[in-house]
């Protein structure tokens, strides 16, 4: 048999908890509307600020940042790749000793950087002791050079000199003349993570391609003369370049 008086309790606390419902959901209203006018007066104030001639300022540096931070992330995204083992270019020594090169990490640790600052060479030196022959023995002409991307140097044959290179900075092809090659030349890339020694002797032809998108190859020339480039020069050896 039913309690009649915990039947009317439980009524009563019922009823009170509705009332007290009902008397809060204005209060959540009145909030929940003053937050959507809030948001609505902002909104409503910056198009009007950005309407004003003075706002393109503001619009401006905004773009400005957002380009840069996109470009940031593709140069990191970039070098992530290149500097991952699955990325590394195929060359083996027998393809670099095809056109007279050698390869070297550019970081710490590496044979040609004794410590953190960075690498130091002699480009002579360097070429000799790594087993490259066929360079420059003396630097009496050193020439530095900037390859912007896209850009090619060289594609020429010098006979009245032997020259030895220095190449860094980008991606990069290095080709040269090699007639025990069936197509008459051996190439090979280098990486933009890496510093490459090589020679060219007397009458064989040699280019370097800036195959990279964004960076610059820097190329460090020394020859062991003075080089006659109107009597003594073969220029467009190649022409699928």
């Amino acid at each position: 048999m039913a309690n009649p008086r915990r039947s009317s309790y439980s009524l009563n606390i019922t009823t009170n908890n509705q009332s007290s419902g009902s008397a809060e959901n204005p209060l959540q209203f009145h909030g929940q509307s003053s937050t959507s006018s809030s948001f609505s007066l902002s909104y409503l104030s910056l198009l009007h600020f950005l309407k004003k001639p003075h706002a393109f300022p503001f619009l401006l540096s905004v773009f400005l940042l957002l380009t840069w931070v996109s470009l940031r992330i593709q140069r990191f995204s970039r070098s992530s790749a290149e500097n991952s083992p699955r990325f590394r270019h195929p060359w083996t020594h027998f393809d670099d000793s095809q056109v007279n090169l050698r390869r070297f990490p550019s970081g710490f640790p590496s044979p040609i950087a004794n410590d953190k600052r960075g690498w130091l060479i002699n480009p002579v030196s360097l070429a000799l002791d790594s087993g490259v022959s066929g360079g420059a023995v003396t630097c009496v002409s050193v020439h530095v050079v900037e390859i912007r991307p896209g850009a090619i140097r060289g594609n020429h044959r010098h006979y009245s000199c032997n020259e030895t290179f220095v190449i860094w900075g980008a991606k990069t092809k290095f080709r040269l003349e090699n007639s025990r090659v069936d197509k008459g030349y051996a190439e090979v890339i280098i990486g933009a993570d890496e510093v490459a020694v090589a020679t060219s002797p007397s009458g064989t032809a040699h280019v370097i391609v800036n195959m990279d998108p964004l960076r610059s190859t820097f190329l460090l020339g020394c020859q062991d003369s003075i080089v006659n480039y109107n009597n003594s020069t073969d220029y467009n050896v190649w022409k699928d370049l």
